[in-house]
């Protein structure tokens, strides 16, 4: 194994390649601390790096518990636990070690220590901060506006969401693929007096964890090329701008929001005032959405408004970068609601699809084979496949909308973990935490095909209990888990078959996850339901919808909720004090206009 470059060649816990490598995943509170072992590990380099994770001194008592196969958490206070974790992983050929740590000691062996309950454990439930830390470096996932380079390959960092890694105390910037080839040493790396003791204490042995605190002879030689170089540094004060870029200037240069919107905005020539608001035709948590008329042409399109300060922390405004990166992505797409444009603070202009969503028009069911056909083809994992995100066109065809938990660049053998959802159709897999890929949107379309067909929910738990405290998200997740799901009689034998082939718990044997990628989708075209189905004509559109909306004319909104529709249109001015909280350069380059969707008169 080669020798460590900025701890000692002693260390069980180095960080560095290995084919014996063992992935720790240790949550604390609510962050995640991400090491990487290399057996042998005796119990006491196992504790030290515990309590380095979690900040304890040497006297603080702490519990350690491991999810076992099972799901069930055991405790490691003994050498021989602690082998029994490492053994299994080996034998099971697990992604990591999950490691839960709890502060004090439970008032009896066997009883729950404090803050440990059922819902510490469902771990995909929870958004946890990770952390990886590499040579006494904390990184974290980070997303690089401008232009970031890496330390160790030199290429830059780019690409949508948060790219690269970036270290919490000194700001190196790395892809992540190459965080663990770091060998310099965090000249910040923070360390309590009480564990440095403990530490220097533990290096008289032959098998100690020597952790210094100080960058080694090698990474003080490197020091001067891999930390004074200002593009392998994150640090908005120093990293170079495009001169001809005025609205990142403008943003770094402290321009306020106000300011920087009218620049960017103008430049595109794409304002809020190049449209009549017309109607409020939906509303979410995040954001409403509008009729708009764009006065240039008289098109009508659907704006959706997002509230910037409800967009605050890395996970809100990922979503919406992934949004627009999608919206952009699936212009002239026959079955996705394409962008027109976007602006600040926060607009998107999309296609007006007239026809309402699927809780409008319950009798639409065949139709969802254009779902199925988009996903032979279109690699992303939509993760929000539900009535109200499926829209009707004015021929019947079918568009799906709602984008920002989308995960994209998904190929063959990828898998996510991210809990993401809408609760009613989130698959098993997620609420167990488990690595997905595309399994989980045939089990939404299962839950939805079941709504169309039956009427109900398979998970509806109104009126199931008693106790209203159980008629909560965490019991429909009980019940999405562990209930068995009843087709109802008065359903085709080919309807229940499918539903039954969706709606497999084990995302191994359900419809659709057959390995390689291609079969999986055969299956479903082959299936009984969907036998008689002309796919290639499908995706030509040219087959004829079952139903098509009657529409009176464009500006008739018989097929949107009124609850919506009646609504007076204006916005909801945000407070000064809660914009000056929010990291403005998030948000820079976000204006945009679409060539794809822009006719000749449309142009500008």
């Amino acid at each position: 194994m080669p020798e460590p470059l900025s701890r000692s060649s002693t260390s069980s816990l180095s960080y560095c390649f290995s084919a014996m490598e063992v992935k720790l995943k240790i949550a604390f509170k609510d962050d995640v601390m991400i090491l990487y072992a290399h057996p042998p590990l005796s119990l006491e380099q196992f504790y030290q790096e515990i309590r380095l994770a979690c900040q304890f001194d040497a006297k603080h008592p702490f519990t350690v518990k491991w999810m076992d196969e099972e799901g069930d958490p055991c405790t490691i206070s003994s050498q021989i636990e602690l082998n029994e974790a490492l053994r299994l992983y080996e034998i099971n050929r697990d992604n990591e070690i999950f490691i839960h740590v709890f502060s004090g000691l439970p008032v009896q062996p066997g009883l729950p220590c404090l803050g440990e309950d059922k819902h510490v454990y469902r771990r995909g439930a929870r958004r946890w901060k990770k952390f990886y830390r590499i040579h006494g470096h904390l990184f974290t996932a980070k997303r690089f506006n401008r232009r970031a380079i890496c330390a160790i390959c030199r290429d830059r960092i780019w690409g949508l969401g948060r790219q690269g890694f970036r270290c919490v105390t000194c700001k190196l910037a790395v892809h992540k693929k190459c965080h663990k080839l770091v060998k310099l040493s965090c000249p910040g790396f923070p360390l309590t007096p009480d564990v440095m003791a403990s530490s220097i204490s533990s290096a008289n042995s032959s098998s100690a964890v020597v952790l210094d605190s100080s960058p080694s002879r090698y990474a003080i030689a490197h020091s001067k090329h891999a930390y004074d170089n200002e593009m392998f540094m994150e640090n908005d004060a120093a990293l170079p701008i495009h001169a001809d870029n005025n609205s990142s200037r403008a943003v770094v240069d402290g321009a306020n929001d106000e300011e920087t919107v009218v620049t960017s905005s103008k430049c595109h020539g794409i304002t809020i005032d190049d449209f009549n608001l017309l109607k409020v035709i939906g509303r979410g948590s995040y954001a409403k959405v509008l009729q708009v008329e764009y006065k240039k042409t008289g098109q009508l399109y659907a704006m959706k408004v997002i509230k910037k300060t409800m967009v605050t922390d890395e996970e809100d405004i990922d979503w919406v970068q992934t949004e627009k990166h999608v919206f952009e992505t699936a212009s002239n797409h026959p079955f996705l609601v394409g962008l027109h444009s976007c602006f600040q603070t926060l607009f998107f202009v999309i296609e007006f699809v007239p026809g309402g969503d699927l809780i409008a028009s319950a009798d639409y069911l065949k139709s969802m084979h254009d779902f199925i056909q988009l996903k032979s083809f279109w690699r992303f994992i939509f993760s929000t496949l539900e009535l109200d995100n499926v829209l009707i066109d004015a021929d019947g065809h079918i568009k799906l909308t709602d984008y920002g938990m989308c995960k994209e660049g998904v190929g063959i053998g990828d898998t996510t973990s991210t809990f993401c959802g809408t609760p009613n159709y989130i698959a098993p897999e997620i609420l167990r935490g488990e690595e997905y890929s595309f399994s989980v949107d045939w089990w939404a379309l299962g839950v939805l095909m079941y709504e169309m067909m039956a009427g109900r929910s398979p998970f509806d738990i109104v009126g199931m209990v008693d106790t209203p405290d159980q008629q909560t998200e965490d019991y429909l997740f009980q019940i999405i888990l562990e209930k068995t799901i009843r087709i109802p009689r008065s359903l085709s034998v080919k309807a229940a078959s499918v539903l039954k082939g969706f709606l497999n718990k084990n995302p191994a044997e359900r419809l659709g996850c057959t390995q390689p990628l291609e079969q999986g989708f055969e299956d479903i075209k082959n299936h009984a339901f969907f036998r008689n189905i002309e796919w290639e004509l499908v995706e030509a559109k040219q087959v004829t919808p079952p139903y098509r909306p009657l529409i009176k004319d464009n500006r008739d909104l018989e097929h949107f909720d009124r609850q919506f529709t009646d609504e007076p249109v204006q916005f909801s001015p945000d407070e000064q004090s809660d914009m000056a909280k929010i990291d403005q350069s998030e948000f820079e380059g976000f204006e945009y206009v679409n060539p794809f969707l822009m006719t000749l008169n449309d142009a500008v």
